[in-house]
């Protein structure tokens, strides 16, 4: 039986950009809101690795005053909450992976929560968002920061498309944790021993599709390319640096 933490794991990437249009589609209604649904998610096992999974994941956009839950921005509160700007204080669920998508002898590394500060900024038409999470939990360590730029397009009523491009950064500590090969992960592996550095890990592209069935109901879809950088992509455990990934969903609106 695989977990939700395996789910989580394996999906929040792919899921990001779909929570986003969602969020962007739905920042034009009420400011409380609660969106949940379900999706269907094509996404790689781990990052740089080429097995590939179709499983369901919850889609949740959750917004109640200044309180906010939702798969891209995780849980926590506005500390800010002006219509050009919102900065968000919470927690999040930073993915590892599991021993049977690592190649033989890496192991498993167990995901964990991490503390993020984020801000979501509109200029014109382009929603920006510029975050920053440090690992609190988990084998995996370090910190992230994140920055994307989305441009949601009205192309109906009904329907709204939204392409998206993303970059992460990571430090040492993250990518040792993440892409690294020990001493005793490399002789079990036969993989050479691998020390990453921080810097750019991965950028992302992602064309999103919002259709509103009616004022309850919208179906979703996400099509998104991330590929490696630096450290991360030379990592001896990276099978493919740029991967594809997919979802579908279907939402109701309370």
């Amino acid at each position: 039986m695989i977990s939700l933490r395996t789910y989580a794991a394996r999906s929040l990437l792919a899921l990001g950009a779909l929570a986003a249009a969602t969020s962007a589609a739905a920042q034009s209604r009420a400011p409380d809101r609660a969106v949940v649904g379900i999706a269907a998610v094509y996404t790689p096992g781990y990052q740089g690795g080429d097995d590939y999974r179709l499983m369901p994941f919850p889609v949740i956009d959750v917004t109640y005053g200044r309180f906010f839950a939702s798969g891209r921005k995780g849980f926590g509160y506005n500390v800010v909450d002006g219509p050009k700007v919102k900065v968000g204080a919470g927690a999040t669920f930073v993915p590892g992976y599991r021993r049977r998508d690592a190649p033989t002898g890496i192991g498993r590394l167990d995901g964990g929560a991490g503390l993020r500060v984020a801000a979501d900024m509109r200029f014109g038409g382009v929603l920006a968002t510029v975050g920053a999470t440090k690992v609190v939990s988990g084998d995996v360590d370090g910190a992230l920061v994140d920055a994307s730029l989305a441009y949601p397009i009205r192309v109906s009523d009904r329907l709204s498309v939204t392409p998206s491009a993303s970059a992460t950064w990571a430090d040492s500590q993250y990518n040792r944790a993440y892409f690294g090969i020990s001493a005793a992960q490399s002789a079990a592996s036969k993989l050479p021993v691998y020390r990453p550095g921080g810097g750019v890990k991965d950028v992302s592209m992602s064309l999103s599709a919002n259709y509103r069935l009616n004022d309850k109901v919208s179906l979703g879809a996400t099509a998104s390319l991330s590929r490696l950088t630096g450290d991360a992509r030379k990592s001896p455990i990276v099978v493919e640096a740029t991967q594809p990934s997919a979802v579908l969903s279907v939402a109701y609106r309370f």
